[in-house]
């Protein structure tokens, strides 16, 4: 009995070492994005019915002064912010016959009697806080421990990679990428990780002079900081503390806050790069996974420490972000492309056809979850 109550409850065990951190991350991220539709959907002057963390069986909540109920339920993957007049959680646009029984109070303030702006605002706060709690938390970081790098020096090459048959040489340093320039290995990494089968071309320094070579990266199976196996595209060149001079880069507040943008802006055009190559089957269906995976990866990224925990938080807080952009309802996207159409055509869009759209992305949204469960249970 003792050892099983010690492998599930020590810092070690399931409930401290994997359910704790994984319902931190989970809490974090989602609050932050439906605390985004909340206050700015109160800025607009929109009644909000009910904020809830969780889904399903109510667990314990309370009524604030604005008659909006607080709640947390007992399902704890996802969440949602539902205001007056929504029909569901995902704000889908009730009928003629239900918008007639709002009272003229309700109307005023319900959600879906608001001018396309001010919806289309409320939409897209809920991304936008994510990607504000993601440039917070590299700010954050980027102040208190900097910024690590090496120089983009090539100590070895690889024989027989893409790097070898491409004439790099030892002693290169990268200048730029595909015509991106380049100011440290971690930059040439992030260029190429993503761009597996791709001709890509590199300006190289070498002994003073530029010279141009293309190469093709190659997948190959590494570990990443928390030990998992992924498949990220390299092109077999290795660095070291002899050429790279490792140093930390120190910032001060307003810098700090400047490289945290360009860091997020590097991870949702990074993230939104994999999705692109994953829908014409172009990565590894392993690298996504569901809530099996992140928890796993929470445990993992806890046992190296809160700040690592923190990192999880905040490229998930991008990963959500962008998700949640998708143009299929009924995602915040989804709603935001109705909204586009009623701008350009000056009218609703109309109900059945709503319906169906909203049918078929459930459909999609269903169909990826299902994908992502399976990946985490039996596929990967």
């Amino acid at each position: 009995m003792n050892e099983i109550l010690h492998a599930f409850f020590s810092t070690q065990g399931f409930v401290l070492g994997t359910l704790v951190p994984f319902l931190f991350v989970l809490t974090v991220v989602v609050f932050v994005h439906e605390m985004g539709h909340y206050l700015v959907g109160r800025w607009c002057g929109i009644g909000v019915k009910a904020f809830s963390i969780g889904f399903g069986p109510e667990l314990f909540g309370f009524n604030d002064s604005h008659g909006t109920r607080w709640k947390l339920c007992a399902i704890p993957l996802g969440g949602y912010v539902k205001f007056v007049g929504d029909m569901s959680v995902t704000s889908s646009q009730p009928g003629t016959e239900e918008l007639e029984k709002l009272t003229d109070a309700e109307r005023e303030v319900a959600f879906h009697t608001q001018p396309i702006w001010k919806r289309a605002a409320t939409v897209f706060a809920g991304p936008l806080f994510n990607f504000l709690l993601t440039i917070a938390v590299f700010t954050v970081m980027f102040s208190l421990y900097g910024r690590p790098v090496l120089e983009p020096m090539v100590a070895q090459v690889t024989a027989g990679s893409p790097a070898e048959k491409a004439g790099i040489l030892p002693g290169d340093r990268f200048v730029a990428v595909n015509g991106s320039k380049v100011e440290t290995f971690a930059d040439v990494q992030r260029l190429v990780q993503g761009r597996g089968g791709d001709s890509l071309t590199f300006t190289m320094l070498r002994d003073g002079k530029e010279v141009t070579v293309t190469a093709t990266p190659e997948l190959m199976e590494q570990k990443d900081a928390l030990g998992n196996k992924i498949k990220v595209a390299v092109i077999g060149v290795v660095n070291n503390k002899d050429v790279g001079q490792p140093r930390v880069i120190t910032y001060s507040p307003i810098g700090a806050l400047g490289a945290a943008v360009e860091q997020t802006g590097q991870a949702i055009q990074g993230t939104g790069h994999f999705l692109q190559r994953f829908v014409v089957g172009r990565e590894d269906k392993c690298q996504l996974g569901g809530p099996i995976k992140i928890a796993k990866m929470s445990g993992q990224a806890a046992k190296l420490g809160f700040e690592w925990l923190v990192q999880l938080v905040a490229l998930l807080s991008v990963g959500i972000g962008i998700l949640n952009l998708l143009p299929i309802p009924p995602l915040d996207g989804g709603h935001l492309l109705f909204y586009a159409i009623e701008a350009v055509f000056r009218r609703p869009v109309s109900e059945r056809m709503m319906e169906m759209g909203y049918r078929a992305g459930l459909f999609l949204v269903l169909g990826f979850m299902g994908f992502v469960f399976w990946n985490d249970l039996f596929g990967c």
